[in-house]
């Protein structure tokens, strides 16, 4: 049956209809040039088995669905964080399309970036003129306070001078001589969008202590009793920076969160339309030098930030995403070192319910083994917690990790009996762990919703957690760090495990003996 007006189908329905089908076979017929059904089943056999696992982890020159993005990504999320700033990508409008399309599907807000479009006589001739006409643009139509520059393969590829650009733009008058626009290269073709972010946050920083790219002298330093916070490239900051606060408001710290994108990606729905809304002030950016010590809560996301503002006379700290009791629990001594303040009895009690709740529901999770795939910080805060509820993590991957971090989840694992047969897998994707799942199978995969299809292939039940999550809605909103984030990670996996008890007990006086009301 067609689609027509009186009888409207949804796709569900419509592309499994009689015409739809025939035109799919036509397609598959004519221009796919298919293969025997029973050819590909072999083949399809042969790469579920030992043989083949071998052959795909010794590759080399191929990489095969990437659990990451580019760090232009990366450097698009930093400058949202901050008052009335825009991003502006010195590259091509595509590149641009996906960045702003991966956010604003993850979080379910529109994102503002822009591009100085850059095609084919850019890429010969260099950007120059792209990026004046595009900052006169960016400047006049979208009034923000601050522009904040990264570039793409193409730019870098060429050997664009972003510093030398946005000069000469300023002595051309496409904006004013004093306004704010730090910069970061951030070539998409090395790192991931965690090393975008990294340059990006670094070059906001050094912008506003370092004399705003020798348009003003650099800020002197006057140490004063505040915290600085950074949370890192976080698909939950929308939860977490509001949870952070929270936290740090019982606690009585004086903070500055750099880079808060936690309103902006979270805009109300009443009537006006929010192109900026929220984010550290430029003036707080600033005055934030003036902080005593700085704190990341992901390590692997400010390898160069974190230096450089210990450079300038910080105490510094950095976290792995800390998830679950051990993790809330260092995280909050650490601070409270450093603000020279307690731990008040509210945090203490929210920290005996979530024990609470691990007690309630440990005998579900005890034994259960986990993969795990995603950032680095994320995989080594996750796997922690998996080990304090007595779970395997047995196959942790992250395509961004290096050296540095497999050595680290090898610390993981060490500190716990449960981490005996746990194995991490540095810049390997998501092909590696297809084979990892059905040469050795585990009970859970933990991942974005790119573990969907994995889960459809191997039967490995996905429970979604990390960046991004399209096929799920409003995660982003509910904070995985401190005590309550992790009671909220904690009824993730078990939901999870108990629709697969229910899905695998439901046969009616056949396996329905354990399909219980109460778990």
């Amino acid at each position: 049956m067609t689609q027509n007006a009186d009888n409207v189908l949804d796709h569900f329905e419509l592309f499994r209809g009689p015409e739809y089908q025939q035109m799919l076979e036509n397609k598959r017929r004519m221009f796919e040039n298919p293969k025997p059904a029973e050819d590909i089943e072999r083949v399809r056999e042969w790469t579920k088995t030992e043989e083949y696992k071998d052959k795909n982890f010794a590759r080399e020159a191929l990489t095969v669905n990437p659990a990451k993005a580019c760090q232009p990504l990366g450097a698009v999320f930093v400058a949202t964080g901050f008052e009335g700033t825009i991003p502006f990508v010195h590259g091509s409008q595509g590149c641009v399309a996906y960045y702003r399309s991966h956010l604003s599907r993850h979080f379910k807000e529109p994102t503002s970036c822009v591009s100085s479009s850059m095609t084919e006589d850019a890429a010969v001739f260099g950007g120059l003129n792209n990026m004046v006409d595009g900052l006169a643009n960016t400047y006049s139509l979208y009034k923000p306070k601050m522009i904040a520059v990264s570039t793409t393969c193409m730019a870098e590829v060429i050997g664009d001078d972003l510093n030398a650009f946005i000069k000469t733009a300023k002595e051309k008058e496409s904006l004013p001589a004093d306004f704010d626009v730090p910069f970061a290269h951030t070539p998409a073709f090395v790192g991931s969008h965690v090393t975008g972010y990294d340059n990006a946050l670094k070059g906001i920083v050094e912008h506003f202590w370092d004399g705003k790219a020798g348009t003003a002298p650099k800020l002197e330093r006057q140490v004063n009793g505040s915290i600085n916070f950074i949370g890192g490239f976080d698909g939950y900051c929308v939860g977490n920076m509001r949870e952070v606060k929270r936290i740090f408001d019982l606690m009585g710290v004086e903070y500055t969160l750099l880079g808060d994108n936690s309103d902006v990606f979270d805009t109300p729905t009443d009537g006006e339309f929010r192109m900026y809304d929220g984010g550290t002030t430029l003036e707080e950016a600033a005055n934030a030098i003036h902080a005593k010590a700085t704190v990341s809560m992901q390590h692997f996301c400010t390898e160069k930030t974190l230096p450089m503002i210990e450079g300038h006379g910080h105490e510094v700290a950095s976290f792995h995403h800390p998830v679950g009791v051990a993790g809330t629990d260092q995280f909050l001594m650490e601070v409270a070192r450093l603000a020279d303040v307690k731990i008040p009895e509210a945090l203490d009690k929210e920290r005996g319910r979530l024990v609470d709740a691990i007690a309630d529901s440990q005998a579900h999770i005890h034994g259960k083994r986990f993969a795990i795939y995603g950032d680095p910080d994320l995989t080594i805060g996750l796997s922690k917690f998996l080990l304090e509820l007595g779970a395997e993590p047995v196959h942790v991957l992250s395509t961004n990790g290096g050296k540095a971090w497999a050595a680290r989840m090898e610390e993981v694992f060490a500190s716990s009996p449960f981490g005996a047969d746990c194995k991490a897998y540095a810049g390997k994707d998501l092909w590696h762990m297809r084979s990892l799942l059905f040469t050795e199978p585990v009970d859970f995969l933990i991942g974005n919703t790119y573990g969907k299809y994995l889960e459809r292939d191997t039967g490995t039940p996905l429970i979604r957690l990390g960046f991004p999550i399209f096929d799920r809605h409003h995660k982003h909103r509910y904070p995985v760090w401190g005590y309550q984030g992790g009671l909220n990670v904690l009824v993730t996996i078990l939901d999870k495990i108990f629709d697969e008890m229910d899905k695998n007990t439901n046969v009616p006086s056949k396996t329905d003996y354990s399909y219980d009301i109460i778990r």
